[in-house]
Parts: structure tokens; sequence; C-alpha cells
């Protein structure tokens, strides 16, 4: 991307957010141009040894510094980083960063110019202990295993960079709280509105939409529109709307996914 192109270029981050939500967003960031500094403790962030790759990729063009807070030398380290900082993202409880001195009310009598974007789990109960399982369970898009991505977190991220956005076009002392909670919100709808629950329209409703077994796995099936819908039943010769549970089930999912490209019908093999 050339300077040109590189709309945030003179925007100037600092986060203490650790795990996945303000990494995620500080690299979004950085990308459009930011300048990013990431604080963190003398142990580093747990990200980096749970999936060292990852954290590797989303602070390739970030400053990283390592301080205990609790020293007189580390918090004379933040202080000189947000000086001269436009926003702050912290992840850390309420209460936590009260201990350190670093509450929105602090902050704006030592940083006047500084706008604040806080993670927490809860935007109705900050306090409360909790991570991407826990508020996806708590939303209802958990079952009986561990959910094949950081939902919450991902979407936590998004928000985050829409609040930094936002804290461009506010006055100084500007304060955003973002949820991970809370940004499941629209997630949910599906489910809230009936659209995706056990017999709706995408919840199994529909013949033409859903995963079927085929003979060496899955495929999904998306056929929603006529056009589509009525293209898959013509080519497997079967009555519009009739199961095709029994069809599928003749061929490779890979055949299948071959199959629908050929007659431009949304099939996939399911990875």
């Amino acid at each position: 991307m050339t300077g040109a192109s590189r709309p945030l270029a003179g925007l100037r981050l600092v986060s203490l957010a650790l795990h996945v939500p303000g990494p995620v967003a500080l690299a979004r960031l950085v990308q459009e141009g930011a300048t990013a500094c990431k604080i963190e403790p003398p142990s580093g962030d747990p990200l980096a040894a749970w999936c060292p790759s990852w954290y590797a990729a989303l602070h390739q063009d970030v400053r990283v510094v390592r301080v205990d807070l609790k020293t007189v030398d580390g918090r004379g380290e933040l202080e000189a980083q947000l000086d001269t900082a436009d926003v702050l993202v912290t992840s850390q409880r309420p209460s936590a960063l009260a201990r350190l001195s670093l509450s929105p009310g602090d902050l704006a009598a030592r940083h006047p110019a500084l706008r604040i974007v806080s993670i927490v789990g809860d935007e109705t109960e900050p306090e409360v202990a909790g991570h991407d399982l826990t508020y996806q369970a708590a939303a209802g898009l958990v079952d009986d295993r561990l959910p094949r991505t950081l939902l919450a977190d991902l979407a936590g991220a998004e928000r985050v960079c829409t609040a930094v956005l936002l804290a461009l076009r506010q006055p100084p002392g500007w304060v955003r709280t973002v949820g991970l909670y809370d940004s499941l919100d629209m997630f949910t709808a599906p489910l809230r509105h009936g659209l995706t629950t056990t017999g709706a329209a995408l919840g199994g409703g529909l013949p033409a939409y859903g995963v079927y077994a085929t003979r060496d796995g899955h495929v999904a099936v998306a056929a929603l529109e006529p056009h589509f819908r009525a293209r898959l039943y013509e080519a497997l010769g079967l009555a519009l709307d009739a199961p095709i549970a029994d069809a599928l089930r003749t061929r490779p999912a890979r055949e299948w996914e071959a199959w629908g490209r050929a007659h431009d019908v949304p099939i996939v093999e399911v990875r």
C-alpha cells in the first residue's frame, strides 16, 4: 500500500490489550497506516506462547515494549508513549486499570488530548471474568464441542477498529467501551428472529439448504434462490423441494463440488 493510499497515516496508537481482540485490531489499523506501540508485561502476551505464528503476523509492524507497569521505570515508559499518542486501547478490567492509575479519569488528568478505547468482556458486567468460549456459550452459539473460531474476539476486534475511527471525530478525552459478549449481538440475531432455529428456513426447513453426507464426507448445499433450486432439482432428476439426502450419498464430496460448479449450483465440500 502506498503512502497516498494509507488513510490512517499519522495516527498514533498505544495498546495495553493482550490476547486476540487488541492485537487483531491493531494489526488492521497499522495496515491502514497507523503507528502503534504495544506495551506488554515482562512475561509477554500469552498469545505468543499459544500461537507464535499468528502472534508474529499480527505484530509484524507493531513496536512491542515489555515493561512492568508496577514499577517506576515501567510507568515512565508508558507515560512517555502516551504523551504523543492519539488513542489508547486497553483490555484490562476497570478495577485493574484503576489500581495502576490508568482509569479514564486518571488518564484525562495527565493526558488531556488522549482518547480511549476500552475492551471488556461484557459492557454491563465488565468485572466478570470470561473469554471467547464463555461469551459464545452465553450467547447460545456453543453446543457440545469447542467452537472452530474465536467469534467474540474477532467481532470485538472489528468493533475496536470502528471505535478508533470514531475517536478521530471525537473531542479529546472521549472514551468508548467495546464488549466482547456485546459484539456477538449481530451474530445471534438470526437465532433470535427464528431464521436459523431448528426447522426454520435456514435451520433445516429447506432441503436445498443444508449439510449432507456423501459417499466419503459431507457437502454444504445452499441453493436458496429459485433459479438455483430449480437447477439443482432438474439436474438431480427430482421433483422440486423433494428430499435430496439419498441422492447426495451416491458420489464423493469432491465430485459433488465439481458437479455443482458445472451446473452453476452452490455446493462445496465440507473441509
